[in-house]
Protein backbone atom coordinates (compact mmCIF):
# COMPACT_ATOMS: atom_id res chain seq x y z
CA UNK A 1 0.00 0.00 0.00
CA UNK A 2 1.22 2.92 -1.15
CA UNK A 3 2.51 5.31 2.11
CA UNK A 4 2.05 8.98 0.20
CA UNK A 5 0.13 10.57 2.83
CA UNK A 6 1.61 8.80 6.26
CA UNK A 7 5.27 10.35 4.45
CA UNK A 8 3.66 14.01 4.21
CA UNK A 9 2.26 13.62 7.91
CA UNK A 10 5.05 12.81 9.52
CA UNK A 11 7.08 14.99 7.61
CA UNK A 12 4.27 18.22 7.97
CA UNK A 13 4.07 17.37 12.42
CA UNK A 14 8.10 17.36 12.31
CA UNK A 15 8.39 20.22 10.16
CA UNK A 16 5.81 22.34 13.14
CA UNK A 17 7.85 20.92 16.00
CA UNK A 18 11.19 22.25 14.73
CA UNK A 19 9.56 25.91 14.45
CA UNK A 20 8.40 25.23 18.09
CA UNK A 21 4.67 24.23 17.16
CA UNK A 22 3.37 21.52 19.99
CA UNK A 23 2.19 18.72 18.14
CA UNK A 24 1.41 15.12 19.16
CA UNK A 25 1.75 11.57 17.96
CA UNK A 26 -1.98 11.54 19.30
CA UNK A 27 -3.01 14.87 17.66
CA UNK A 28 -1.18 13.22 14.48
CA UNK A 29 -3.35 9.83 15.11
CA UNK A 30 -6.49 12.43 15.28
CA UNK A 31 -6.49 13.29 11.98
CA UNK A 32 -5.71 10.46 9.91
CA UNK A 33 -8.91 9.29 11.67
CA UNK A 34 -10.43 12.43 10.48
CA UNK A 35 -9.72 11.87 6.91
CA UNK A 36 -11.35 8.57 7.06
CA UNK A 37 -14.48 10.08 7.55
CA UNK A 38 -14.06 13.03 5.18
CA UNK A 39 -16.34 13.23 2.12
CA UNK A 40 -13.78 14.48 -0.45
CA UNK A 41 -10.06 15.01 0.22
CA UNK A 42 -9.64 18.30 -1.12
CA UNK A 43 -6.72 21.05 -0.26
CA UNK A 44 -9.30 22.66 1.39
CA UNK A 45 -10.58 20.40 3.61
CA UNK A 46 -7.74 18.82 4.68
CA UNK A 47 -6.11 21.83 5.55
CA UNK A 48 -8.61 22.79 7.67
CA UNK A 49 -8.99 19.27 9.01
CA UNK A 50 -5.04 19.84 9.84
CA UNK A 51 -5.52 22.94 11.43
CA UNK A 52 -8.06 21.48 14.02
CA UNK A 53 -6.78 18.69 14.61
CA UNK A 54 -2.83 19.90 15.36
CA UNK A 55 -3.02 23.42 16.56
CA UNK A 56 -3.49 24.30 20.09
CA UNK A 57 -2.80 27.58 20.06
CA UNK A 58 -3.57 31.37 18.21
CA UNK A 59 -0.25 32.25 18.15
CA UNK A 60 0.71 29.33 16.15
CA UNK A 61 -1.14 30.36 13.21
CA UNK A 62 1.12 32.01 11.09
CA UNK A 63 3.96 28.95 11.28
CA UNK A 64 0.98 26.51 10.52
CA UNK A 65 -0.41 28.30 7.25
CA UNK A 66 3.40 28.99 6.42
CA UNK A 67 4.53 25.52 6.44
CA UNK A 68 1.61 23.57 4.97
CA UNK A 69 2.07 26.14 1.89
CA UNK A 70 6.07 24.84 2.32
CA UNK A 71 4.89 21.31 2.09
CA UNK A 72 1.37 21.29 0.38
CA UNK A 73 2.20 23.77 -1.99
CA UNK A 74 0.25 27.21 -2.88
CA UNK A 75 -3.34 25.64 -2.97
CA UNK A 76 -5.99 28.11 -2.92
CA UNK A 77 -5.40 31.94 -1.80
CA UNK A 78 -7.16 33.18 1.36
CA UNK A 79 -7.81 36.72 2.51
CA UNK A 80 -4.92 37.63 4.80
CA UNK A 81 -6.75 38.46 7.84
CA UNK A 82 -7.78 34.33 8.18
CA UNK A 83 -4.25 33.75 9.19
CA UNK A 84 -4.39 35.97 11.81
CA UNK A 85 -4.92 35.63 15.66
CA UNK A 86 -8.39 35.72 15.78
CA UNK A 87 -9.36 33.88 12.69
CA UNK A 88 -10.15 30.44 13.64
CA UNK A 89 -13.44 29.83 12.27
CA UNK A 90 -13.25 28.84 8.45
CA UNK A 91 -14.97 31.13 5.61
CA UNK A 92 -17.34 29.62 3.83
CA UNK A 93 -16.20 27.61 1.40
CA UNK A 94 -17.59 26.18 -2.32
CA UNK A 95 -19.47 22.59 -2.07
CA UNK A 96 -16.40 19.79 -2.06
CA UNK A 97 -16.99 18.70 -5.29
CA UNK A 98 -16.05 22.00 -7.03
CA UNK A 99 -13.21 22.15 -5.33
CA UNK A 100 -9.71 21.02 -6.35
CA UNK A 101 -8.56 17.34 -5.21
CA UNK A 102 -5.72 17.13 -2.86
CA UNK A 103 -2.70 15.26 -4.56
CA UNK A 104 1.01 15.44 -3.18
CA UNK A 105 4.35 16.22 -4.35
CA UNK A 106 5.95 14.15 -6.70
CA UNK A 107 9.69 13.08 -6.18
CA UNK A 108 11.49 15.15 -8.39
CA UNK A 109 9.24 18.27 -7.60
CA UNK A 110 10.27 21.43 -5.99
CA UNK A 111 9.54 22.43 -2.12
CA UNK A 112 7.27 25.74 -3.17
CA UNK A 113 5.05 23.57 -5.84
CA UNK A 114 1.74 23.29 -6.25
CA UNK A 115 0.20 19.92 -5.07
CA UNK A 116 -0.04 17.66 -8.92
CA UNK A 117 0.08 14.27 -10.57
CA UNK A 118 -2.22 11.97 -8.36
CA UNK A 119 -4.55 11.97 -5.05
CA UNK A 120 -3.33 10.99 -1.76
CA UNK A 121 -3.66 7.44 -0.29
CA UNK A 122 -3.11 6.80 3.51
CA UNK A 123 -3.23 4.01 5.19
CA UNK A 124 -6.25 3.47 8.28
CA UNK A 125 -4.92 3.19 11.35
CA UNK A 126 -6.77 -0.01 11.88
CA UNK A 127 -5.12 -1.52 8.98
CA UNK A 128 -1.91 -0.20 9.73
CA UNK A 129 -2.19 -1.84 13.89
CA UNK A 130 -2.67 -5.03 12.11
CA UNK A 131 0.26 -4.69 9.27
CA UNK A 132 3.45 -7.24 9.98
CA UNK A 133 6.54 -4.80 11.46
CA UNK A 134 8.77 -6.20 8.47
CA UNK A 135 6.17 -5.73 5.96
CA UNK A 136 5.74 -1.90 6.95
CA UNK A 137 7.67 1.49 5.11
CA UNK A 138 10.02 3.40 6.74
CA UNK A 139 7.41 6.28 7.30
CA UNK A 140 3.88 3.63 8.72
CA UNK A 141 7.33 2.30 10.71
CA UNK A 142 7.98 5.97 12.22
CA UNK A 143 4.07 6.17 12.32
CA UNK A 144 3.62 3.11 14.56
CA UNK A 145 6.97 4.21 16.52
CA UNK A 146 4.88 7.16 17.76
CA UNK A 147 1.94 4.78 18.68
CA UNK A 148 4.37 2.19 20.32
CA UNK A 149 5.15 5.45 22.43
CA UNK A 150 1.76 5.84 23.65
CA UNK A 151 0.55 3.05 24.91
CA UNK A 152 0.92 2.73 28.98
CA UNK A 153 2.43 -0.25 30.46
CA UNK A 154 1.37 -1.79 34.22
CA UNK A 155 1.40 -4.73 36.10
CA UNK A 156 -1.21 -5.62 39.08
CA UNK A 157 0.51 -4.97 42.16
CA UNK A 158 1.65 -7.96 44.14
CA UNK A 159 0.84 -8.86 47.97
CA UNK A 160 3.45 -7.98 50.44
CA UNK A 161 4.49 -9.98 53.66
CA UNK A 162 4.37 -6.46 55.28
CA UNK A 163 0.90 -5.96 56.67
CA UNK A 164 -1.16 -2.45 56.72
CA UNK A 165 -3.99 -1.35 58.97
CA UNK A 166 -7.17 -3.03 57.78
CA UNK A 167 -11.04 -1.65 57.93
CA UNK A 168 -13.22 -5.02 58.47
CA UNK A 169 -11.86 -7.70 57.10
CA UNK A 170 -8.03 -9.51 57.34
CA UNK A 171 -6.06 -10.54 60.65
CA UNK A 172 -6.77 -9.35 63.96
CA UNK A 173 -4.03 -6.60 64.87
CA UNK A 174 -4.02 -7.61 68.94
CA UNK A 175 -1.46 -4.20 69.63
CA UNK A 176 -4.09 -1.90 67.90
CA UNK A 177 -6.98 -3.67 69.85
CA UNK A 178 -4.93 -3.53 73.40
CA UNK A 179 -4.32 0.46 72.56
CA UNK A 180 -7.69 0.91 71.98
CA UNK A 181 -9.35 -0.57 74.89
CA UNK A 182 -7.26 2.17 77.26
CA UNK A 183 -9.64 4.98 76.09
CA UNK A 184 -12.22 2.58 77.73
CA UNK A 185 -10.91 1.62 80.36
CA UNK A 186 -9.50 -2.02 79.30
CA UNK A 187 -12.62 -3.15 77.70
CA UNK A 188 -11.86 -4.53 74.32
CA UNK A 189 -14.40 -2.75 72.27
CA UNK A 190 -13.00 -2.03 69.14
CA UNK A 191 -11.16 -4.72 67.16
CA UNK A 192 -8.63 -3.83 65.36
CA UNK A 193 -7.26 -5.49 61.36
CA UNK A 194 -4.56 -5.52 59.25
CA UNK A 195 -3.86 -7.06 55.68
CA UNK A 196 -1.56 -7.69 53.54
CA UNK A 197 -0.28 -4.49 51.64
CA UNK A 198 -0.06 -4.20 47.93
CA UNK A 199 3.74 -3.45 46.47
CA UNK A 200 4.61 -2.58 42.68
CA UNK A 201 5.54 -6.39 40.80
CA UNK A 202 8.67 -5.93 38.68
CA UNK A 203 9.06 -6.96 34.98
CA UNK A 204 12.19 -8.80 33.57
CA UNK A 205 12.89 -8.58 29.65
CA UNK A 206 14.84 -10.77 28.04
CA UNK A 207 14.79 -9.61 24.33
CA UNK A 208 16.69 -11.48 21.14
CA UNK A 209 18.87 -9.10 19.05
CA UNK A 210 19.99 -12.00 16.73
CA UNK A 211 20.43 -11.74 13.18
CA UNK A 212 17.37 -13.82 12.79
CA UNK A 213 15.00 -11.03 14.12
CA UNK A 214 16.58 -8.14 12.69
CA UNK A 215 13.68 -6.96 11.05
CA UNK A 216 11.68 -6.68 14.01
CA UNK A 217 14.77 -5.33 16.40
CA UNK A 218 14.00 -2.10 16.31
CA UNK A 219 9.84 -1.74 16.72
CA UNK A 220 10.72 -3.66 19.36
CA UNK A 221 13.21 -2.19 21.81
CA UNK A 222 11.13 1.25 20.94
CA UNK A 223 8.30 -1.14 22.59
CA UNK A 224 10.65 -1.70 25.10
CA UNK A 225 11.77 1.94 25.31
CA UNK A 226 8.06 2.43 25.90
CA UNK A 227 7.78 0.32 28.99
CA UNK A 228 10.95 1.79 30.73
CA UNK A 229 9.63 5.32 30.26
CA UNK A 230 5.88 4.33 31.54
CA UNK A 231 7.58 4.12 35.24
CA UNK A 232 6.97 0.27 35.59
CA UNK A 233 9.69 -1.14 37.73
CA UNK A 234 12.07 -3.21 34.77
CA UNK A 235 14.86 -4.88 34.22
CA UNK A 236 15.99 -5.37 30.37
CA UNK A 237 18.34 -7.72 29.29
CA UNK A 238 19.55 -8.02 25.29
CA UNK A 239 20.91 -11.85 24.41
CA UNK A 240 22.24 -13.04 20.85
CA UNK A 241 25.67 -15.32 21.73
CA UNK A 242 25.64 -13.80 25.21
CA UNK A 243 23.82 -11.46 27.95
CA UNK A 244 24.23 -8.05 28.03
CA UNK A 245 21.91 -5.41 30.81
CA UNK A 246 20.86 -2.57 29.21
CA UNK A 247 18.34 -1.16 31.95
CA UNK A 248 19.56 1.82 32.25
CA UNK A 249 19.73 3.02 28.80
CA UNK A 250 16.22 2.02 28.44
CA UNK A 251 15.30 4.91 30.55
CA UNK A 252 16.92 7.17 28.66
CA UNK A 253 13.95 9.92 27.23
CA UNK A 254 15.32 10.44 23.38
CA UNK A 255 14.74 6.82 22.26
CA UNK A 256 16.87 7.30 19.12
CA UNK A 257 20.10 8.31 21.34
CA UNK A 258 19.09 4.72 24.20
CA UNK A 259 19.13 2.66 20.45
CA UNK A 260 21.86 3.91 19.22
CA UNK A 261 23.78 3.29 22.50
CA UNK A 262 22.86 -0.16 22.46
CA UNK A 263 24.28 -0.75 19.21
CA UNK A 264 27.43 0.80 20.42
CA UNK A 265 27.88 -1.38 23.48
CA UNK A 266 25.61 -4.53 22.60
CA UNK A 267 28.72 -6.61 21.18
CA UNK A 268 27.15 -9.45 19.32
CA UNK A 269 24.10 -7.54 17.50
CA UNK A 270 22.24 -9.35 14.40
CA UNK A 271 25.07 -12.33 15.77
CA UNK A 272 24.01 -15.87 16.66
CA UNK A 273 21.80 -17.03 19.09
CA UNK A 274 22.51 -19.34 22.00
CA UNK A 275 19.51 -18.87 24.43
CA UNK A 276 20.54 -21.45 26.54
CA UNK A 277 23.80 -20.51 27.40
CA UNK A 278 22.36 -16.82 27.77
CA UNK A 279 19.58 -18.38 29.81
CA UNK A 280 22.21 -19.98 31.98
CA UNK A 281 24.73 -16.57 32.53
CA UNK A 282 20.91 -15.27 33.46
CA UNK A 283 20.03 -17.52 36.21
CA UNK A 284 23.22 -17.66 37.56
CA UNK A 285 24.64 -13.83 38.06
CA UNK A 286 20.90 -12.02 37.84
CA UNK A 287 17.98 -14.05 39.26
CA UNK A 288 18.72 -14.02 42.79
CA UNK A 289 19.18 -9.68 41.99
CA UNK A 290 16.29 -9.46 39.86
CA UNK A 291 13.52 -12.23 40.11
CA UNK A 292 12.75 -11.74 43.87
CA UNK A 293 9.39 -10.53 44.91
CA UNK A 294 7.31 -12.18 42.40
CA UNK A 295 8.83 -10.61 38.87
CA UNK A 296 7.27 -11.47 35.52
CA UNK A 297 9.63 -12.64 33.10
CA UNK A 298 9.27 -11.61 29.08
CA UNK A 299 11.15 -13.18 27.08
CA UNK A 300 11.44 -12.34 23.45
CA UNK A 301 13.02 -14.65 20.63
CA UNK A 302 11.95 -16.32 17.58
CA UNK A 303 13.25 -19.56 19.06
CA UNK A 304 16.05 -20.20 16.40
CA UNK A 305 18.93 -21.45 18.43
CA UNK A 306 22.16 -22.74 17.83
CA UNK A 307 22.51 -24.16 21.33
CA UNK A 308 21.82 -27.47 22.83
CA UNK A 309 18.13 -27.75 23.82
CA UNK A 310 18.91 -29.87 26.76
CA UNK A 311 20.51 -26.61 28.45
CA UNK A 312 17.65 -24.62 27.02
CA UNK A 313 15.30 -26.59 28.59
CA UNK A 314 17.14 -26.99 32.53
CA UNK A 315 17.68 -23.47 32.43
CA UNK A 316 14.07 -22.16 31.29
CA UNK A 317 12.55 -25.07 33.68
CA UNK A 318 15.22 -23.24 36.81
CA UNK A 319 13.96 -19.86 35.28
CA UNK A 320 10.32 -20.76 35.60
CA UNK A 321 10.17 -22.39 39.27
CA UNK A 322 11.77 -18.44 40.22
CA UNK A 323 9.38 -15.98 38.17
CA UNK A 324 5.64 -15.43 39.31
CA UNK A 325 4.89 -15.31 35.32
CA UNK A 326 6.81 -16.34 32.31
CA UNK A 327 6.15 -15.00 29.10
CA UNK A 328 7.56 -16.00 25.42
CA UNK A 329 6.71 -13.61 22.75
CA UNK A 330 7.21 -14.78 19.12
CA UNK A 331 7.36 -12.58 16.46
CA UNK A 332 6.45 -15.03 13.63
CA UNK A 333 3.53 -16.51 15.80
CA UNK A 334 0.46 -15.53 13.48
CA UNK A 335 2.07 -16.04 10.76
CA UNK A 336 -0.11 -18.33 8.26
CA UNK A 337 0.87 -21.59 8.84
CA UNK A 338 3.15 -21.06 11.53
CA UNK A 339 4.46 -24.03 14.32
CA UNK A 340 6.71 -23.54 16.77
CA UNK A 341 8.77 -26.24 15.52
CA UNK A 342 12.33 -25.63 16.04
CA UNK A 343 14.42 -27.51 18.53
CA UNK A 344 14.81 -24.07 20.79
CA UNK A 345 10.75 -23.75 20.78
CA UNK A 346 10.17 -27.48 21.67
CA UNK A 347 12.61 -26.96 23.94
CA UNK A 348 11.26 -23.71 25.91
CA UNK A 349 7.14 -24.67 25.73
CA UNK A 350 6.71 -26.47 28.13
CA UNK A 351 7.98 -24.09 30.73
CA UNK A 352 6.00 -21.08 29.40
CA UNK A 353 3.41 -20.39 31.04
CA UNK A 354 1.96 -17.79 28.46
CA UNK A 355 2.72 -18.15 24.34
CA UNK A 356 1.98 -15.12 22.81
CA UNK A 357 2.57 -12.98 19.27
CA UNK A 358 4.33 -10.04 19.11
CA UNK A 359 4.43 -9.30 15.30
CA UNK A 360 2.56 -6.23 14.80
CA UNK A 361 1.00 -3.48 17.08
CA UNK A 362 -1.75 -5.04 17.56
CA UNK A 363 -0.25 -7.72 19.63
CA UNK A 364 1.65 -5.42 21.47
CA UNK A 365 -1.63 -3.89 22.56
CA UNK A 366 -3.23 -6.86 23.55
CA UNK A 367 0.39 -7.72 25.23
CA UNK A 368 -0.56 -4.50 27.26
CA UNK A 369 -3.86 -5.06 28.36
CA UNK A 370 -2.93 -9.15 29.23
CA UNK A 371 -0.18 -7.34 31.78
CA UNK A 372 -2.64 -6.13 33.18
CA UNK A 373 -5.07 -8.58 33.92
CA UNK A 374 -2.24 -11.09 35.30
CA UNK A 375 -3.69 -13.21 37.80
CA UNK A 376 -2.42 -12.79 41.44
CA UNK A 377 -1.51 -16.14 41.74
CA UNK A 378 0.18 -18.99 39.39
CA UNK A 379 -2.65 -20.90 38.65
CA UNK A 380 -1.30 -24.82 38.55
CA UNK A 381 -0.12 -26.74 35.58
CA UNK A 382 1.02 -30.08 34.74
CA UNK A 383 4.97 -30.01 34.23
CA UNK A 384 5.66 -30.21 30.79
CA UNK A 385 2.07 -29.56 29.67
CA UNK A 386 2.08 -27.11 26.53
CA UNK A 387 1.14 -23.26 27.54
CA UNK A 388 -1.93 -22.15 26.81
CA UNK A 389 -1.90 -20.37 22.87
CA UNK A 390 -3.26 -16.76 22.27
Amino acid sequence: MPGDLLAHLVRFARALRQEGVPVTPDQVTALARALEVLPSLDQETFRLAARATLLCRQEDMETFERLFRQVFGQGQQRPATEAGAGAWSPRPRRPLAAQAPLVPRGPDEEEGSPLAGRTFSYSPEEVLRRRRFDECTPEELALLASLVRGLRWSLPPRRSRRLRPARRTGRPDLRRTLRRSLRYGGEQLLLAWREPSRRPRRLVVLADISGSMERYTRMLLLFLHALGRSGQAMEVFLFGSRLTRVTALMRRRDPDAALAEMGRTVPDWSGGTRIGQCLHSFNRYWGKRVLGRGAVVVIISDGWDQGEPELLAAEMERLQKRCHRLLWLNPLLGLPGYQPLTRGMQAALPYVDEFLPAGNLASLESLARHLRELPATRAPRRAGAPPPRP
